[in-house]
């Protein structure tokens, strides 16, 4: 192990909240997953306080290899700069990549002009397209139904396959996009909820809650599933209890992250 590098091999949960009103209250922290994957280390959806976290955890962004922004909401795209900026030693070297959807370069960027210049290069998301990280293959194999262009990320290694499945109400194609050896899901809620707003107060919100963890895990089939991005509601009525049941349920073994958790992927052999 690198000093300052995660553990080969390992995801790091910077932050296990998610959704407005946790990352407002903070009772989870919001810094998104560090992936270590045979050195090859990434960021993927840096929300509020993940510098915080990284060093906190005493992790060097100098290892990291890229930045990866499912879409660009607050909660997965608010410490972008801040991390580009960390990543390429305040500017001093020009190194890394963000990855990031076509909107959240162009309509609404979330990193500054002059951030851009420092980053080896920037690669645009979009569906069904691979991409290349080292020793990474990278997969957008669907767009999510959100508010904003939103992407699911495959990745997958010579040994490993695993699946992020991020905000995204679900629908029907859903588990057919996404399968491997490990499977991540943001699921922020209980039960599914629909809008208070009068115009549409019988369309869902785009958020995955449990009983679509349930239906995704029993038809995907991973050897591990973790639930995290978890909103208020869901935390408060704790998330590892709620895995525990899942488990029950699926005959899959589910895990409820928690904030500064490593995942040793050599689990997965076990499972």
């Amino acid at each position: 192990m690198t000093e300052g590098s995660a553990p080969e091999n390992t995801i790091t949960f910077l932050g296990t909240g998610g959704a407005r009103f946790m990352i407002i209250s903070q009772e989870l922290a919001s810094g998104g997953l560090w992936f270590n994957l045979g050195g090859t280390e990434f960021i993927i959806d840096p929300g509020p306080g993940s510098i915080v976290r990284v060093t906190n955890l005493k992790l060097n962004p100098e290892r990291l290899s890229a930045i990866i922004v499912s879409h660009r909401h607050l909660d997965h795209a608010a410490d972008v700069n801040i991390m580009a900026e960390a990543m390429t030693r305040g500017g001093f070297r020009r190194t890394g990549t963000l990855f990031a959807p076509r909107d959240a370069i162009e309509t609404e960027p979330v990193i500054l002009d002059y951030l851009k210049k420092r980053l080896e290069r920037i690669e645009i998301l979009e569906a069904g397209k691979s991409y290349t990280l080292g020793t990474v293959t990278i997969t957008t194999p669907v767009r999510h139904i959100h508010g904003v262009e939103n992407y699911g990320l495959v990745f997958k290694t010579d040994k490993i396959t695993i699946a992020y499945i991020t905000d995204t109400r679900y629908f029907d194609d859903l588990p057919k996009c996404y399968g491997g050896d490990l499977l991540l899901m943001n699921v922020v809620f209980l039960e599914p909820k629909t809008t208070a707003q009068s115009v549409d107060s019988n369309m869902p919100i785009d958020h995955l809650s449990v009983p679509d963890a349930e239906r995704l895990i029993k038809e995907i089939k991973p050897k591990i599933a973790i639930l995290t991005h978890f909103g208020v509601g869901m935390w408060r009525a704790n998330p590892s209890i709620i895995a525990t049941r899942l488990t029950e349920k699926t005959g899959v073994r589910v895990i409820a992250a928690q904030d500064g958790m490593v995942f040793q992927l050599s689990e997965l052999h076990q499972a």
